[in-house]
């Protein structure tokens, strides 16, 4: 079966990832409880590949920061539409998606929606 994903790279600083696993652990149970099958959030651990463009120089990550790869999985880019409508809807996470309590930098984020080319 076909499936859609939301994919995300974001450079956060160390200091905050107690915070932000505290705001992903709660965004990932209102993602699965409006219908995302899979919601995944990853924290960097080997940054210094030998080969490519490892995602800290890739992202322009400052010292002190390291490098979430996260994604969310649907049925379809129309069921992502309707679980994001929901998602952004829903009032427990209304105050962790203001800026101000954000604990990383929303504009350098890498984010996109992509069509699974090849998955067993």
């Amino acid at each position: 079966m076909a499936h859609y994903v939301d994919g995300f790279v974001i450079p956060i600083a160390k200091k905050n990832l107690t915070a932000y696993k505290r705001m992903a652990t709660l965004a990932c149970k209102v993602w699965k409880d409006h219908g995302a099958l899979d919601y995944v959030e990853c924290v960097g651990e080997d940054m210094k590949a030998k080969f490519g463009v490892p995602f800290p120089k890739g992202i322009k990550a400052k010292p002190g920061e390291t490098i979430l790869f996260a994604w969310i999985t649907y049925k379809s880019r129309a069921h992502r539409d309707k679980v994001n409508a929901k998602v952004m809807k829903d009032p427990r996470l209304a105050k962790s998606m203001e800026a101000e309590n954000m604990p990383f930098d929303c504009n350098r984020m890498l984010y996109g929606g992509f069509d699974v080319l090849v998955s067993m």
